[in-house]
C-alpha cells in the first residue's frame, strides 16, 4: 500500500506541473453565461487526478498551429461514464507501474468548426512538416482527417497514451523550430514521456492506423497493450488512430455539444 500511495503523489505532482506548462487561451470573464454542460458530464480530475492530463489544443502545438476554439482551460472533461471507465483501467496500470495520459477529450464543436475552416484554407500548412508530410492538404476530408462532425463532441471520446512511471514532464514546444514528421523513430520526433507508439499523437498518416501492418514489433505490442487495456474497462478503439477511444454505450449518441472547456461550464456539478 506503501508503494502505491507513493505512486500516487508521484502522478498528482507530475500531473499538476504538466497543468502549469499549459497554455491557457482565453479568460474566464463572460465565460459564467456562455452554454453549461449537462450534469452527466464532470472533469476527469474530479473522478481520477493521477491520470496524466496534457492538453494539446488549448495550445499551439497541434496540426493547425494556434490554440483552438472553445479550449478556454487545459481540462479534460468526459461523461460522467466515459470517466469512470478511464479511473478503471487507470487503477490496473497504476498496479502495473504505469499511467494513462489523456491529450483531448470532450471537444466543442466550435472547435471542429475551426478545423473545417483550416482544412479549407489550402494556403495555411504550417505545421505539416510534423502532422501530415505525406498528406496533400486537399486530401484531408477525402481521407477522413477532418470530418465536420466528431465523436468528442458527444462527450465519450478520449485521445490518449500509457506512460511508463514515473513520468517525465513533456517535452517543450518551440514555435518556429524545424518540425520533425511524426512518424519519425522516437528519437527524432517532437519528445513524448508515452510508450513508443510508432507515431506521435495527432499523426495524419496510415502508420497511425492500429493495425498498420508496417508497424511491428514493441511498437505494435504497445498499442495492443493500451487497447487491450482500455477494451477491459469498455472503450472501443478507432482503426485509422491508435489513440483514439470511445466508451459504449454512449449516453449521448446523437447529440454534438458546443460548450467552452472551462469550470464555469460545469460549476454545479458534482463529484462522478
Amino acid at each position: 500500500m506503501t508503494g502505491m500511495a507513493s505512486a500516487l503523489r508521484v502522478l498528482v505532482a507530475a500531473a499538476a506541473s504538466v497543468l502549469l506548462l499549459m497554455t491557457v487561451t482565453a479568460p474566464e470573464a463572460g465565460a459564467a453565461h456562455g452554454p453549461k454542460a449537462p450534469d452527466a458530464f464532470v472533469a476527469l480530475r474530479s473522478v481520477d487526478p493521477t491520470i496524466i492530463q496534457e492538453m494539446r489544443y488549448p495550445t499551439a502545438h497541434n496540426f493547425m498551429g494556434v490554440p483552438v476554439d472553445g479550449y478556454r482551460q487545459p481540462l479534460c472533461v468526459l461523461t460522467r461514464p466515459a470517466a469512470r471507465a478511464l479511473h478503471r483501467a487507470q487503477s490496473r496500470l497504476l498496479r502495473r507501474g504505469y499511467s494513462l495520459k489523456v491529450y483531448d477529450c470532450y471537444r466543442p464543436q466550435r472547435a471542429v468548426d475551426q478545423f473545417v475552416r483550416w482544412a479549407e484554407d489550402l494556403d495555411d500548412q504550417a505545421m505539416k512538416g510534423e502532422f501530415y508530410p505525406r498528406v496533400d492538404k486537399t486530401r484531408l476530408f477525402a481521407d477522413g482527417y477532418i470530418a465536420e462532425k466528431s465523436g468528442h463532441s458527444r462527450g465519450s471520446t478520449v485521445d490518449l497514451t500509457v506512460v511508463r512511471l514515473p513520468a517525465a514532464p513533456p517535452g517543450p514546444y518551440e514555435p518556429g523550430k524545424e518540425l520533425a514528421p511524426c512518424y519519425a523513430p522516437r528519437g527524432h520526433r517532437f519528445p513524448d514521456d508515452s510508450l513508443d507508439m510508432g507515431t506521435g499523437f495527432d499523426c495524419f498518416d496510415t502508420l497511425a492506423h492500429t493495425d498498420d501492418p508496417r508497424v511491428r514489433g514493441k511498437q505494435r505490442a504497445n498499442r495492443q497493450f493500451l487497447r487491450s487495456t482500455l477494451a477491459e474497462a469498455g472503450f472501443v478503439n478507432l482503426a485509422e488512430e491508435w489513440w483514439h477511444y470511445t466508451f459504449r454505450p454512449e449516453p449521448f449518441p446523437d447529440t454534438y455539444f458546443d460548450f467552452p472547456v472551462t469550470p464555469s461550464a460545469l460549476a454545479g456539478h458534482g463529484r462522478a
